[in-house]
């Protein structure tokens, strides 16, 4: 059997270390909004190149806060991409505002920034950009348009950590960034976990009052807030695996070069960007007989994935936004499959998935 992905190998290697760092946390006393989550904090945001940074309780809620500490809300517009997990899109229509779709490059599955300037209006506030399955966004040219239409540029990083766009770390490139430290990330918890950061003050300062029950001090609750706090326990294992992070992004694109050496030619690999530093978070490949693919690989022991099967505008719940015309995302999903990939697959078995894929192509 080859998992899609196995935690078990990650918990093996770090075992020891970890035990140690979790039991110091625990005779401390401390477990919520503690100093583990202050040391996290300062460490993640230097590790991304940002001077504030804000450790929450999800990826989903790092967007919601984040859309919130801008002030977007009632009529307002977003724009973003619809081939993307759910909770990118859920972000703004819990904040009350309207999403409004652009359709993706066919290459790289990113937004199409290209397509972006159609879509504003006089409502349109910000552009929420995804860095999908490990790879940045055509920053230069978003960062272009949002500043010449005024707009706030909003970084969804949750696939993306350690990813680089013309030597700078995504996270770093808007005017707000989110990222999921949910486990299978490429830094994750044992659990959920998130973090929101910024270069702006007066916006750290707003998420750091919202995601506390709106509190500016101890029982003065100035906004309306939620309960969003990353615990003393996921920082503390976030910050240990923060060391390891760049040589695992190493050993994932080392693993990437394999499947992209090996793979049959009628199977499109994904390829990386000019001026672009792919973490492959995730490794999707596009075929025609992909659903011919998958059978075989799960008929030999080898699970996948489909990252998206649906987009999000085509799902039940975002009816009242449904009127667009995305062709490339609605194309997409017919061919896409997610193959294992995690610094701790051996070589072997991706020469394996490779093998098992191209004779189930031939």
């Amino acid at each position: 059997m080859i998992s899609f992905m196995d935690l078990t190998r990650e918990y093996e290697f770090l075992k020891l270390e970890l035990n140690e760092s979790l039991q110091e946390t625990l005779s401390s006393g401390y477990y919520i909004m503690g100093p583990a989550l202050k040391e996290f904090e300062k460490n993640f945001s230097r590790y991304i190149g940002t001077r504030y940074a804000s450790g929450v309780n999800s990826g989903s809620d790092a967007l919601f806060l984040a859309l919130k500490s801008l002030g977007i809300g009632k009529n307002d517009e977003v724009i973003t991409v619809a081939h993307t997990f759910i909770s990118t899109a859920d972000a703004i229509v819990l904040n009350g505002a309207h999403p409004v779709w652009v359709d993706i490059e066919p290459d790289s599955y990113l937004i199409d920034p290209e397509r972006v300037v159609e879509k504003i209006t006089p409502h349109t506030r910000a552009l929420l950009v995804v860095h999908l399955y490990g790879q940045p966004a055509e920053m230069d040219k978003l960062n272009e348009i949002c500043q010449e239409h005024d707009l706030y540029l909003i970084e969804d990083a949750s696939q993306a950590h350690g990813a680089e766009y013309k030597g700078s770390k995504v996270g770093s490139l808007g005017d707000v960034s989110c990222f999921s430290f949910y486990p299978t990330k490429n830094l994750g918890g044992y659990g959920d976990g998130g973090m929101v950061l910024t270069k702006h003050r007066e916006v750290q300062e707003k998420i750091r009052n919202l995601r506390d029950y709106g509190q500016q001090k101890k029982n003065l609750h100035t906004k309306i807030g939620i309960n969003s706090r990353l615990d003393e326990i996921q920082a503390t294992i976030l910050s240990l695996k923060l060391k390891y992070l760049d040589s695992w992004n190493k050993k994932r694109r080392k693993l990437a070069r394999i499947y992209h050496d090996q793979l049959t030619p009628g199977v499109r690999t994904p390829q990386e960007k000019e001026n672009r530093k792919h973490v492959y978070h995730l490794y999707v490949i596009n075929a025609p007989q992909r659903d011919l693919i998958q059978r075989e690989l799960f008929k030999n022991g080898i699970e996948s994935r489909i990252h998206y099967p649906t987009p999000v505008h085509k799902q039940p719940a975002y009816l009242p936004w449904r009127d667009s015309y995305l062709p490339c995302t609605e194309q997409v999903p017919k061919g896409i499959l997610s193959l294992p990939l995690y610094p701790w697959l051996k070589e072997e078995e991706v020469n394996r998935i490779c093998e098992v894929i191209d004779h189930a192509s031939m």
